[in-house]
Parts: structure tokens; sequence; C-alpha cells
């Protein structure tokens, strides 16, 4: 089963998923952890180039080829052979980061970059992608506390706004794959809706093979 945590800046995913796996470990599943961009040799090092804010020029067409080079490595290398093996994986972002943040965010056209996203991945697809979702200027906040600002976390608050409505369009748009989490409440309690949800579907998975 491939699940997908998606959010805007500053929504936990990156704290919540390492807990999320012990837990999923415990219980039996063979469970591997991996993220966006990077997850590879490769790919960390694209990731290095889009997250320096030094790279303040690059253009929107770069950085949405560059997500999609990474992408295709992680997919090839890492993701794909653990599901065909009957591994779990969890991925910190995955390509509905690019509707959302270079689509709904720069108001690129969405099916151009559906097309994109296809030729990268192959065509695969999470069953499960979890959105959580916060105030934009709170999670920004959440950031500049504990000092982990990237490129894309500099960018004006509109883009923010517009990644995040982004977003809850895509998760509104196919129901059956998006489940919406609020993230604004503590740490906890949005571990154990994580976990209520993904157990659910790891039950109704079993029952329907």
């Amino acid at each position: 089963m491939f699940i997908t945590l998606e959010g805007p800046e500053g929504s936990g995913k990156s704290s919540q998923l390492p807990e999320l796996a012990d837990f999923l470990r415990k219980a039996g599943y063979d469970v591997l952890t991996t993220r966006e961009p990077g997850g590879t040799p490769i790919g960390d090092q694209v990731r290095d180039v889009l997250l320096n804010k030094e790279n303040a020029a690059m253009q929107p067409r770069t950085e949405i080829l560059l997500f999609q080079a990474s992408r295709a490595q992680l997919v090839d290398q890492v993701i794909r052979p653990h599901l065909e093996k009957g591994g779990l994986v969890l991925c910190d972002r995955y390509a509905d980061s690019t509707l959302a943040y270079q689509g709904y965010g720069y108001g690129r056209d969405i099916n151009e970059l559906r097309a994109i996203i296809n030729f990268a991945t192959g065509g695969l697809k999470p069953d499960l992608t979890l959105l959580l979702d916060i105030d934009v200027e709170l999670g920004l906040a959440r950031r500049r506390k504990v000092g982990d600002v990237n490129r894309l976390d500099i960018f004006e608050l509109t883009f923010h706004q517009n990644v995040r409505q982004g977003y809850l369009r895509l998760a509104q748009a196919e129901p059956r794959r998006w489940v919406t989490i609020n993230a604004g409440q503590p740490p906890e309690r949005v571990q154990r809706e994580i976990r209520k949800v993904i157990l659910e579907r790891l039950r109704a998975r079993k029952q329907e093979l």
C-alpha cells in the first residue's frame, strides 16, 4: 500500500511520519519511509538545489522539472520495488505537491503538470493521501520557530494561501483517496487520527483481497 502525507509548510508531516512508521512496524507491517524531493542519492542532490535559498533566480519551469527528475528516480529505485514485494510505503510529499505548489501556487496549467507527473511516475498514484491541513500563518510561524526555512518558505503569504486552497480542492475532487486532518491540533491527537485512518484502510484492503 502506498500512503502519502501532504500539506502546507509547517503542517507537521515530517515530524509525524517516524512515529507513525514505528507504530505500523510494531503492528507487523513491512514499512518503508521516504520523502520528496530526495529519497535517493541522486534525488538528495536535486533537493539541495531546489531548497537552497541562494537559488532565488530559479524559474518555475526549472523547478517543476527538477522535482520530476527527483521523483522519477525515487519511484523507480525505491517506491516501486518495495510495493512490488508487498510492502507499505509512507512518503513525505509526492506528486500532489507539484499540483498544489507549482500548479495552484504559481498558477501553472494543471493538465500540463499532470502529464509531466505521469511521465515521471509511470502513472504510480498513492492508495491513500493524508492532507495535514493548517492555517498558513500558523504553519509558517512553526517553521520559523524551529529555524527550518528553505527557498519555498520565503515566498509571499499569498503563494502559501494559494497552495493550501489547492490542496483543499485536490482533496475535494478525490474524496476516496484523500482524508483531511486538522494539523493545528496537538501533535499527539494528530498522530492518533492518522493511525485510525490508516488502520481502517489497511483492514478494508485486507478484506478486499
